[in-house]
């Protein structure tokens, strides 16, 4: 079979120097090594009357060797176009990708030798056992018979499931079955695991058992983990997230760090007359301050919002208000999610334009000083 450039970087040096030369991509900052790094990634399909439909716009991103880094988003944000471009298993339309070394358009057998990439939708035959499942998975990656039955030994032990190595997989739970997927991709020892919505489907004890896994690996073997995940709760167990939004990253760094960036608490009374409610928290709070009324209640945004509310509740009761209730938040990740994109994660917020705390505070409110 004819071999053509670009196809798996083993093409012909002639071949390779007739490509059109490629636009010039900055490269990555100084620092640390990087598992993935990635700069101006673009993929895009054709769309109605000639018009591209973006899936991905111009990713920059790095993540360190070592680290678990979380691609937090919407379904139909780009997380799992982002995850194939970087697995070589979709070539992107522009832009530069390198992981564990590889370059994903000019090395895309290399990328796919040294990642491993655990799909949203199980794998594993249901009618074979562990043992075999995972036998038949290291031969297909080019382990010989003896090699591939010690490693299938040591990624059994590695997910506690070494007694269970005889069991066929639909007599495993769902947690077993997710631990023996991700042990399936460790098989060939990947420099990058990727993982698509690695617990989807799964009860929240099974998923707790998932992360425990994820995190004993990462410490076991320095393993970079790459999670795609629409769970805030899984995102805060990562180094490091990233917010992808219609196909644009608009936010990255710690979890503690975007959320401490947010700042304030949310402050939520609920009362007899909220909106009479809504009078009084207006004029004693800070002017800047937005204060709406929703089914919930009385809301705000103030620094250290639990020493506020004893304040609070003292002028409303002054003024004949019964307060039911009253609680202090502080900022979450789908805080977060919506400060950078004005929609809520769960999508129970109203879509609205993307704004600073003071410019929400303007439209809010009605005015501002």
């Amino acid at each position: 079979m004819q071999r053509h450039a670009g196809d798996d970087g083993l093409a012909p040096a002639a071949l390779r120097t007739a490509a059109p030369p490629r636009p010039h991509i900055p490269p990555p900052p100084p620092g640390p090594p990087y598992a993935i790094s990635t700069r101006g990634l673009v993929k895009s399909y054709p769309g109605p009357e000639g018009t591209p439909t973006h899936a991905v716009r111009g990713l920059d991103l790095d993540v360190t060797q070592g680290e678990t880094f979380a691609f937090l988003g919407p379904n139909g944000a780009g997380k799992s176009t982002t995850i194939a471009m970087l697995c070589a298993l979709a070539r992107p339309t522009s832009g530069h990708a390198t992981v564990a070394g590889a370059d994903v358009l000019t090395q895309p057998q290399e990328v796919r030798r040294r990642v491993g990439m655990l799909f949203q939708h199980s794998a594993v035959d249901p009618d074979l056992t562990a043992e075999q499942n995972l036998h038949i998975h290291a031969r297909l990656y080019g382990l010989s018979r003896r090699d591939a039955r010690g490693r299938t030994a040591e990624v059994l032990e590695t997910a506690g499931l070494a007694d269970r190595r005889r069991s066929p997989v639909r007599t495993l739970s769902g947690g077993m079955r997710r631990r023996l997927e991700i042990a399936r991709q460790l098989l060939h020892t990947p420099a990058v695991l990727f993982l698509d919505e690695p617990t989807t489907g799964l009860d929240p004890h099974a998923r707790t058992q998932v992360w425990e896994h994820l995190s004993a690996l990462r410490e076991r073997h320095g393993s970079t983990l790459f999670v795609t995940t629409h769970y805030l709760e899984e995102a805060e167990n990562c180094d490091r997230l990233a917010i992808i939004d219609r196909g644009r990253l608009v936010a990255q760094g710690a979890p503690h760090a975007l959320k401490s960036a947010i700042g304030d608490d949310r402050v939520v009374l609920r009362t007899g007359d909220d909106r009479a409610a809504r009078r009084v928290v207006h004029r004693i709070a800070p002017p800047d301050r937005a204060v709406t009324v929703d089914a919930d209640g009385v809301r705000l945004r103030l620094p250290g919002g639990s020493g506020w509310i004893p304040r609070l509740c003292a002028a409303l009761e002054a003024d004949g208000i019964a307060v039911h209730a009253a609680s202090a938040t502080p900022p979450t990740l789908d805080d977060v999610f919506f400060h950078h994109t004005g929609r809520s994660m769960d999508a129970t917020r109203p879509v609205r334009p993307a704004a600073t705390p003071v410019a929400e505070a303007t439209a809010e409110t009605g005015g501002g000083r």
